[in-house]
């Protein structure tokens, strides 16, 4: 039943955003068969329902609780992957990074928006370390996404979306083997800086 609620959630919230949205969405690169990290700029609440559109697999990601409470939405964000956490969690970045890890660790792949926060111009933000921590701890890939257009079809503090075209699009795979040899710290810096890279290459500013 969650696999079918899953499957017509999100055929329901693709037909939505491309009909009125005109939503066009990038072929992610050849996956694996383990978890990936899906790494994305955030500049509105409907950053993960677009990615998890796009993506081919099925997406966790941490979500605000009270987003659960709102009829319909609630549904479709459970069934899309999103799990609910509580505001005094999402400020312990200990509590996050466990939960990301105990996904992995499933073999389910995550949704992670290494900015910390939306950004409320558009445009992108420095990123924090922790996507790449997660990635060389678990030695799982990360795959970088960028969305377009959302933070003018519902920018933060907007409960309406516009009928403003967007678009997702996703970069080649960043596999932290290539970065074993090196220290953890040094790891872990060469492969954000890489990831800063690839977010700018797809379309971000900093």
């Amino acid at each position: 039943m969650d696999r079918v609620f899953y499957g017509f959630s999100k055929a329901l919230c693709w037909t939505f955003f491309k009909l009125y949205n005109r939503l066009n969405c990038g072929n992610p690169p050849k996956l694996p068969e383990g978890p990936v990290i899906v790494a994305s700029n955030h500049c509105s609440n409907l950053d993960p329902v677009l990615v998890g559109v796009a993506f081919p697999r099925r997406l966790r990601y941490l979500a605000k609780g009270e987003l659960f409470s709102i009829p319909v939405l609630g549904s479709i964000i459970r069934a899309l992957g999103a799990v609910p956490v509580s505001r005094d969690d999402s400020l312990k970045r200990a509590a996050v990074l466990k939960k990301f890890i105990e996904f992995l660790q499933d073999g389910q792949s995550v949704l992670i928006f290494p900015e910390g926060g939306r950004s409320q111009d558009g445009k992108l933000q420095p990123l924090e370390a922790g996507v790449a921590y997660l990635a060389i701890k678990c030695c799982v890939p990360i795959v970088p996404a960028y969305v377009r257009g959302s933070h003018l079809a519902m920018p933060p503090g907007s409960s309406r979306i516009k009928p403003v075209r967007m678009s997702v699009s996703f970069g080649p795979l960043l596999d932290p083997l290539n970065f074993l040899s090196l220290s953890p710290n040094e790891a872990r810096r060469r492969l954000l800086e890489q990831l800063i890279k690839e977010l700018k290459t797809l379309g971000g500013e900093m």
